[in-house]
């Protein structure tokens, strides 16, 4: 049986994995895991906290820049000691689990406006910097696929999904349509070449985090909501690197 334990340790592995890939880091502090990278500085689901550790990782977070900081936490958390510390309550990740021959049921049909890649001239401007993201779709042994929608005559790129193999487990990740694209299916197929890929790697059920816009199409592909849990976001100012304090070595 899939759990929300599941499901945290697979958020977790795809923070850890994105910032050791793409240049950021990872530090241990007495337990707390802790990430910095493309997904901005995270606390990854602490069994307990106090005061004093959420406070030192605000220290690294403000040492290298940082001006907001998110702490993701199990719905029985103790979330006191990031009140103190200036943290304010977000949103709740709904956690959702399905069987992946149950969603690939679902979105067997090939759909030619979606393919998997491992690089893409997609992103520019102001989002050229997501390209270098498909590095993880690139890593051998495989374990991160990349699909990206485009339609009509001139390709136009639609909307992308990723999916993570960690275990017998696939996270899906970051799945948009824009919104001139949605309601033609590609979501569905989206969620399907990702889930298939992993499938076919080795993972036996996909998890993911929905938003109340995303789960009707995820429960339409087979998924259900087996728990709920908690973020707290932290927004300031940085302060300089040689006026920070001490915030110790990398793990």
């Amino acid at each position: 049986m899939v759990t929300v334990a599941d499901c945290e340790r697979v958020q977790s592995s795809w923070f850890r994995l994105r910032a050791t890939t793409l240049g950021g880091t990872v530090s241990d502090d007495d337990g707390l895991v802790w990430t910095d990278g493309l997904d901005g500085f995270n606390l990854l689901f602490p069994r307990a906290l106090t005061t004093v550790a959420v406070r030192r990782g605000l220290d690294r977070a403000r040492a290298v820049g940082r001006t907001s900081m998110g702490a993701w936490l199990s719905a029985d958390t103790d979330a006191s000691a990031l009140a103190e510390a200036g943290f304010e309550r977000g949103w709740s990740p709904w956690w959702m689990v399905a069987d992946l021959a149950e969603v690939a049921e679902a979105a067997r049909k090939p759909d030619p406006r979606v393919a998997l890649e491992e690089d893409t001239d997609d992103y520019g401007g102001e989002h050229a910097e997501y390209r270098e993201q498909l590095a993880l779709a690139r890593l051998r042994p495989r374990v991160a696929w990349y699909a990206a929608a485009h339609v009509g005559p001139g390709r136009r790129f639609a909307g992308r999904s990723w999916s993570f193999l960690d275990g017998g487990l696939a996270g899906v990740f970051d799945m948009a349509v824009w919104p001139p694209f949605r309601r033609r299916g590609l979501g569905t197929a989206l969620l399907g070449a990702v889930c298939a890929a992993a499938r076919d790697a080795g993972a036996t059920h996909a998890v993911l985090n929905a938003t109340p816009e995303g789960k009707l199409l995820y429960e339409t592909c087979g998924f259900r909501q087996i728990g709920e849990g908690t973020t707290w976001w932290w927004h300031g100012p940085a302060v300089p690197v040689e006026d920070a304090p001490g915030v110790g070595g990398d793990a």
